[in-house]
């Protein structure tokens, strides 16, 4: 073999199987995209990191990557006709053939290495840039327009979009890439060699008919038959690999609830509840999982069987032929391993149908997760109009997602330095109203009048600590964290035994008791001076002398913001100059109270 021939040769196909492979790989994807759903998915998932209006970037990686893969097929190609020469040295006990060939292996595999090495290194950094890059798109997704709340509110509300960001967003971009380049090179690969091995096949006669260049039929024929077979078997991995996530995810959310709520469940002694409910979804995952053994093991046994069998079937078709020494040893070995790879690259849908299954639920669950956003940003939000000093309910009507009553009909004025309490009996709608007012209830009507932004302060009976420093969860949801300040606030809370404590990073939320969380929740009320705070039972764990010392608090420190607090103690009328009772079916009262 003239192997200066043989490398130019290479160079001139790689140049055009290049340009074939992206036009080819840009009129496919473009077909998937455009005629299939999960094409569709996977444009709306891919596009924003691949628009070439955003960079070119990524697609000149991609476009790099296709070269390797390309360059990774004709060095298999190359290697094959060095086995031919290898085998043939050694048959025809030629040293300086055999010597010379091990000098073009040493070649062949110092350049195999590189590209190998390179490969991987460019792989690993396209897939780090895109994940991070999808990732940072579907969090905004989540989070703007306050998804993460509101898609509750939605027909279909997804399951666990903790797990569909951080897991399901990285087997996408891996899954993505290494299915995509093993389909190029198995299309290529199929090409390269289909042609060596019919170069290098014979006629063969089954039941007295002849089938020139038979080594090529039947290779095709063996595998096309076998690939039917192992889709037939493996579809149902499909579902089960779905439910495998869910079920996982289940199983971990409800670990999660036992860390998060372990007081509460230590004090009811609710071991054996939640160990039931813990061993209740572990079934589900284990059932599942032996349906996937049971099923994997009909495909993977398939699959082996006919690995196996490809082995020695090439062989056998050739030995007549090497016996009657019409091809030498070199061209038999050279038959094998062509065979090997035109059957590798036919059975790559075989092969790889599991990762084709997972694939397919990944992009069921992204896409699920994109859509319940979609779904989210379509719900009704209550007219808001922001204006400075000024709260007003303009005919507002509060409604339960079943379409009844909560509060109907609402008009009621309050200016600067005005307070109102919201009373009334559980369930009658006191929180509702004020998600309303938040605009994170789609079910209500009317129009809101208030200030908005950073003016308006929301605080809740249990109060949300961020992961970080004690000063950046007094600080919360600014980014900017006060200094000195921070210190006499915690004083003025009574929260003066952790002023020390202020840059130390622990799980506050598990450390501190219920009512120091709201008394630290006041204290970002005084650093923010909002012009209205509402307050949802934010006082409700401390005891009447803290909840007095704290509205005090916030009256003389924040004398001309708006105050709006739900809670039942008549002992908090006294900071408060209006009072509104909500009387169930959609029936309100108010009425003025003394001056505070």
């Amino acid at each position: 073999m003239d192997w200066s021939h043989e490398l130019l040769a290479s160079f001139i196909w790689l140049s055009k199987a290049f340009g074939i492979s992206i036009i080819g790989l840009i009129f496919v994807t473009w077909g998937l995209c455009r005629f299939t759903g999960w094409g569709r998915q996977f444009k709306r998932l891919a596009w924003p990191y691949f628009a070439p209006s955003r960079s070119w970037k990524p697609l000149a990686v991609l476009a790099l990557i296709v070269f390797m893969t390309l360059f990774s097929v004709r060095m298999n190609v190359l290697f094959s006709f060095w086995y031919n020469g290898f085998y043939t040295a050694m048959q025809k006990l030629d040293a300086k053939a055999f010597w010379f060939m091990l000098g073009v292996f040493a070649i062949l595999a110092t350049v195999h290495v590189a590209r190998a090495l390179l490969t991987y290194y460019l792989r690993q950094a396209f897939l780090i840039h895109w994940r991070t890059a999808l990732t940072d798109s579907v969090i905004k997704r989540w989070l703007d327009n306050q998804g993460y709340h509101r898609s509750r509110y939605v027909k279909d509300a997804v399951d666990n979009p903790d797990q569909r960001i951080q897991q399901d967003v990285d087997s996408f971009v891996a899954s993505s890439l290494t299915l995509s380049m093993g389909l190029l090179d198995a299309v290529v690969s199929l090409f390269s060699f289909t042609l060596i091995l019919w170069g290098l096949s014979g006629a063969l006669t089954l039941l007295g008919v002849e089938i020139p260049r038979a080594m090529v039929f039947l290779v095709y024929l063996y595998v096309i038959v076998a690939t039917v077979f192992a889709i037939w078997i493996g579809r149902p991995l499909i579902q089960l690999n779905f439910l495998n996530e869910k079920l996982n995810a289940n199983f971990r959310y409800a670990l999660i609830r036992v860390r998060e709520y372990g007081e509460s469940i230590a004090f009811f002694r609710g071991e054996a509840v939640e160990r039931a409910t813990l061993m209740g979804r572990f079934a589900g995952v284990i059932g599942n999982m032996w349906a996937i053994v049971h099923r994997s093991v009909k495909f993977q046994g398939f699959n082996l069987s006919i690995s196996q069998a490809a082995v020695v079937f090439p062989m056998i078709v050739q030995a007549p032929r090497l016996f009657s020494k019409q091809i030498t040893l070199g061209d038999v070995m050279q038959t094998a391993e062509a065979f090997g790879q035109v059957q590798d690259a036919l059975s790559f849908f075989r092969s790889s149908y599991d990762e084709f299954t997972g694939y397919r639920a990944v992009l069921n669950r992204l896409s699920g997760f994109l859509d319940s956003m979609d779904e989210a940003e379509r719900l009704p939000v209550i007219e808001t109009q922001g204006e400075a000093g000024l709260l007003a309910f303009e005919s507002l009507t509060v409604l339960r997602p079943d379409g009844g009553v909560l509060l109907e009909d609402l008009s009621l004025r309050l200016s600067a330095g005005g307070a109102l309490l919201i009373r009334g009996p559980s369930g009658a709608g006191k929180t509702t109203l004020l998600r309303a007012v938040a605009g994170l209830w789609p079910f209500a009507t009317g129009k809101v009048i208030r200030p908005v932004g950073e003016q308006a302060l929301f605080l809740p009976q249990k109060p949300y600590l961020p992961l970080g420093t004690l000063r950046a969860a007094l600080n919360y949801p600014a980014t900017e964290h006060a200094g000195a300040a921070a210190e006499d606030i915690l004083r003025q809370c009574q929260l003066g035994h952790l002023v020390s404590r202020l840059d130390e990073e622990a799980d506050w939320t598990g450390m501190l008791s219920l009512g120091e969380q709201q008394r630290l929740a006041i204290g970002r009320a005084l650093l923010a001076r909002p012009q209205v705070l509402f307050l949802d039972e934010a006082s409700s764990a401390m005891d009447e002398g803290l909840e007095h010392a704290m509205y005090g608090l916030l009256r003389r420190t924040l004398p001309e913001a708006i105050l709006v607090s739900v809670g039942h103690r008549s002992s908090l009328l006294e900071f408060h100059t209006q009072e509104m009772e909500l009387l169930g079916a959609g029936k309100w009262q108010t009425r003025v109270l003394s001056p505070a």
